[in-house]
């Protein structure tokens, strides 16, 4: 593993525990000794990773859309800045530099970015860890909504345990490096789940 892609809210959010977990993630990825790839913002969590990757000595590949860097949302100071002309092309280039994907906290577009990666990753497109660090039960009503899928057969155990969860950037971050891929076939009759 060589690159950890991290998906996170360009807010900081309403509590202090958010950044503090963004800059443990950035540090811990660092001093791992790998990259960071994210989508190339100065603010809110995005820019608190990419900080704290970059002051532990980090690669950090920001991946941004042109329509971003007019409104001067680019980090400045990365080791690489790729500026693209989509949203689509960003989560393209980012996926393909990366190695596995992490949510932090976010809205909308950290959602949207994450169930696409699972998605691809149930549908045999990519063989990538995925996980989520829960800060302070951020994701717990998310957890609990993807059970409730699996209770409810709108989706497999096997895809269901894709996506690893857990509180610690480092425990995470294990999690990640260790695992193994799920290859499961994606349209299974329910006798085989």
């Amino acid at each position: 593993m060589k690159r950890i892609c991290v998906y996170c809210g360009s807010n900081a959010g309403a509590k202090p525990e958010y950044l503090a977990t963004a800059r443990s993630l950035g540090e811990a990825i660092a001093r791992r000794g790998l990259g960071l790839v994210y989508g190339g913002a100065s603010v809110g969590l995005m820019g608190a990773v990419a900080d704290a990757a970059l002051a532990a000595g980090g690669e950090v590949i920001g991946i941004i859309p042109q329509g971003l860097v007019d409104r001067e949302l680019a980090h400045g100071r990365l080791s690489q800045l790729e500026v693209v002309s989509s949203m689509h092309q960003r989560k393209a280039r980012m996926a393909e530099l990366s190695d596995a994907f992490i949510a932090l906290p976010g809205g909308f577009g950290t959602l949207e970015e994450l169930f696409e990666t699972l998605t691809w990753a149930m549908l045999g497109i990519h063989k990538k860890p995925c996980g989520i660090l829960d800060v302070g039960d951020y994701y717990a009503s998310l957890v609990q909504f993807l059970d409730r899928a699996v209770d409810q057969g709108f989706l497999r155990a096997p895809f269901r345990a894709l996506l690893h969860h857990h509180v610690s950037p480092n425990d995470l971050l294990d999690a990640l490096t260790t695992a193994t891929p799920i290859v499961t076939p994606k349209w299974l009759s329910p006798s085989e789940t």
